[in-house]
């Protein structure tokens, strides 16, 4: 089983997944929450949605996720340094393998969380985190809040966030103020997956739409 990056064109496509890229122009490094990998269906529609000639979009697995699919069994998450190292080498991977592209990184809950720690040191272009945890469901307490990454950050983060998040809502950020790197956009009565309720008259398709809208548009702003 090979759990790290190996930065050649035979070895990734059985570490990864790559969608679009044709005719790249920038790489966008997408890493997974804490309980399902980079096929699970909110991975593979954002991914999807989010692919085109211009932009290539990077899967890829933390260590315990890939020996959870080598043993078919359920593994809770390593701790945060653990997955910091790994989201570095994969980010070593994609500059190795995309040296004359800009490189752009992010993911899904916990993968959007750990991308921002990662952000600075690995000199990327921006972040993105869809979902971003900014507290434990139900432990809003001030000590529980997850502000170091984005306080410390000097590049570029974009943080999308369902309305109704359970790990950070529109209400409870109302009372915070977010430090100047950092931009926040809201998807109506979205939750934590952004599927909103049937009532609001949005769907989880739509609000994954506009997510992947937002991020190509910040990609390719220049």
């Amino acid at each position: 089983m090979i759990s790290s990056p190996m930065p050649t064109d035979t070895a990734w496509p059985s570490l990864c997944r790559i969608d679009g890229g044709d005719s790249a122009e920038a790489v966008l490094l997408l890493a997974h929450g804490a309980g399902a990998g980079m096929d699970h269906q909110f991975m593979a529609d954002i991914a999807q949605q989010l692919s085109c000639s211009k932009l290539a979009v990077v899967r890829f697995e933390f260590d315990y996720m890939v020996t959870a699919r080598a043993n078919d069994k359920r593994r809770p998450p390593d701790r945060l340094p653990k997955l910091q190292a790994c989201y570095d080498l994969w980010v070593a991977a994609a500059q190795q393998h995309f040296p004359q592209l800009p490189l752009f990184i992010g993911g899904k809950s916990m993968g959007g969380r750990v991308a921002c720690v990662c952000a600075d040191k690995a000199k990327v272009s921006a972040a993105f985190a869809l979902g971003y945890p900014f507290h434990p469901v139900g432990k809003n307490e001030p000590e529980k809040w997850r502000w170091q990454p984005l306080q410390h950050a000097t590049a570029p983060l974009h943080i999308i966030q369902g309305s109704r998040d359970t790990f950070g809502n529109r209400v409870e950020l109302e009372q915070h103020i977010l430090p100047n790197q950092v931009t926040m956009t809201w998807l109506e009565d979205g939750d934590h997956s952004f599927k909103p309720r049937k009532v609001s008259g949005f769907t989880q398709h739509q609000h994954i739409q506009q997510a992947a809208q937002l991020i190509r548009a910040a990609i390719f702003r220049g």
